[in-house]
C-alpha cells in the first residue's frame, strides 16, 4: 500500500471566509472520490483544528493500493475534475510526500 499526503497553502488574498468555503470545497470534492478512482482506498482532508504553529491550511492524508494505483489516481479524470475546479485555483503552495506502508 502506499500513503498520499499532500499539504496546501491557500491564496493570501483570499478572505477567511473564502478559504472557509474552499476548503469545504477541498475536503468534499476528494473525500467524494473513494469508490470512484479504482484503488484509492481512504481519503481524509484535514480542515480543522489548524494551530499557529502550521505553515499550511489543508492536509490530504490518502491510502492506495499501490504505486501503479497513485498513478492512475493522478490521471483519472474525476480527480483532475476536483484538483483543476476546487483545488488549483485557490493554493499557493503545495507539498507532497508518497511512501510505501
Amino acid at each position: 500500500m502506499v500513503k498520499h499526503i499532500i499539504l496546501w497553502t491557500l491564496r493570501p488574498e483570499l478572505t477567511e471566509e473564502e478559504k472557509q468555503q474552499v476548503k469545504a470545497g477541498i475536503k468534499q470534492g476528494l473525500e467524494g472520490l473513494v469508490g470512484r478512482v479504482p484503488g484509492l482506498i481512504d481519503v481524509k482532508v484535514n480542515i480543522d483544528g489548524r494551530l499557529a504553529s502550521s505553515n499550511a491550511d489543508v492536509m490530504l492524508d490518502s491510502t492506495l493500493e499501490s504505486e501503479e494505483a497513485l498513478r492512475g489516481y493522478a490521471q483519472h479524470p474525476d480527480h483532475l475534475a476536483v484538483a483543476n475546479t476546487k483545488v488549483r485555483p485557490y493554493t499557493a503552495a503545495r507539498a507532497c510526500l508518497d511512501f510505501e506502508i
